[in-house]
């Protein structure tokens, strides 16, 4: 009888699991857009391939949710109301959640931390900026006043580059636009090009991909001053989907918990930014 009861017992899980994979969201193949030149997020190689960080990580999280998928290249400008219009599914492209964003779309589950800096070049007016990396949370209100105070005296009458409709645009606009120029480009790499033939004096971006450029020219460039995050500047970076997509969104977030859980995103991140920015469980 024991052996009948843990036979029966056995087909009936069988059988909800057969349930529910048969139940299971058929996704068919989902559009992913991302800006293919905002590296190490994502980038475009010669041969038009796009890769980084998260072309890998939603190749790891089509395997577990079991759909198939396509990333496209599009302008960043574009790509909010873009997802909004249906071109595409979901857009990765180190977007960070706020409560603006979540206004008009849905984001999955974070799967970076966020902090934005600044770039400067060597040897030039504001080479060093005052912070010595430390970073500040926007709920610090003593912080904020002090760093910030701190950021204006130091750029007074300078140029700050800025990729434009980002979350650091609204930061410079709001704290430091009194007091400094701020320049938006359509791209970010044209951020840092003009900084490195000095039309400005500094870019803001977020630290993941200042590192990453900072890397490839040690030689030219700081990354310095203040961390900032929270705030204008969100929690961190999540896929955004359409309103109203509970079965994408809930997919989404049972894969990207797995791979935090399973230290998968912890080695990706490792991968393509030599450091952790993983949220943690």
């Amino acid at each position: 009888m024991m052996r009948k009861g843990l036979f029966t017992a056995s087909v009936g899980m069988l059988l909800l699991a057969s349930s529910a994979l048969v139940q299971a969201k058929d996704f068919g193949t989902l559009k992913f857009a991302t800006e293919a030149a905002y590296p190490p997020f994502n980038q475009s190689t010669p041969n038009g391939k796009i890769v980084g960080y998260e072309p890998d990580m939603v190749a790891e999280i089509a395997k577990r949710a079991g759909f198939k998928y396509e990333i496209v290249a599009q302008k960043w400008s574009g790509m909010i109301p873009g997802l909004v219009d249906g071109k595409y599914d979901a857009v990765i492209d180190a977007v960070t959640v706020t409560p603006k964003r979540e206004e008009v779309v849905d984001f999955s589950r974070q799967y970076t931390v966020s902090v934005s800096g600044f770039v400067t070049l060597k040897g030039s007016a504001v080479d060093t900026l005052p912070g010595n990396g430390e970073v500040v949370l926007a709920d610090d209100e003593a912080g904020m006043t002090k760093s910030i105070d701190a950021l204006k005296a130091k750029f007074k009458g300078k140029t700050i580059a800025v990729q434009v409709a980002t979350i650091q645009a609204d930061f410079l606009n709001k704290y430091l636009a009194d007091v400094a120029t701020i320049r938006t480009y359509q791209a970010g790499p044209e951020t840092f090009a003009d900084l490195l033939n000095g039309r400005v004096d500094a870019v803001m971006a977020s630290r993941t991909n200042l590192n990453a450029y900072v890397k490839k020219h040690a030689d030219t460039v700081n990354s310095t001053g203040y961390g900032f995050s929270g705030g204008v500047l969100g929690q961190g970076s999540a896929i955004a989907i359409q309103k109203n997509n509970p079965e994408l969104k809930a997919a989404l977030d049972n894969a990207l918990n797995s791979m935090i859980k399973d230290g998968t995103l912890k080695q990706l991140s490792e991968k393509w930014f030599g450091e952790n920015v993983a949220p943690k469980e």
